[in-house]
């Protein structure tokens, strides 16, 4: 056996794992909580006067929908905790599906190709030449 297959058993057994997290993984959602801070359009408040820091910070979520901004403000600080939570399980199903993806890709590349399955008109095609022909 060579190197490369003896490490098989243990990247299958990773990806059983990480199969395993995924499928622990509770609620979650795209997006960024981000704050905002600013004035508003009334003249006489507060947040206009100079060295102000206005009016804020503001939490909300945003995230794409069809190719749109779409932002959330949150009624309640238990609204706001639920979505950070939802975040950041997105940001873990992000992780574990990019580890995912790299363990099969280690797994994929030293299996053997097996010459089962062919068809009697696969067997009998030609394989193509890599060399160019004299007359040209």
């Amino acid at each position: 056996m060579t190197k490369t297959t003896d490490a098989l058993p243990l990247l299958e057994r990773q990806r059983a794992d990480l199969l395993r997290d995924l499928a622990r993984l509770g609620d979650f959602r795209r997006g960024s909580v981000t704050a905002t801070t600013g004035t508003c359009g009334t003249p006489t408040c507060h947040c206009h006067r100079p060295n102000d820091p206005g009016h804020g910070p503001t939490l909300r979520l945003t995230y794409k929908r069809a190719g749109k901004t779409v932002t959330e403000y949150f009624a309640t600080p238990a609204a706001l905790r639920k979505v950070q939570k939802e975040v950041a399980e997105y940001h873990r199903f992000r992780e574990l599906s990019h580890t995912l993806v790299e363990v099969n890709e280690k797994i994929c590349q030293p299996r053997r190709v097996e010459p089962e399955g062919l068809t009697p008109q696969e067997k009998k095609r030609p394989l193509r030449s890599s060399r160019k022909s004299a007359g040209k």
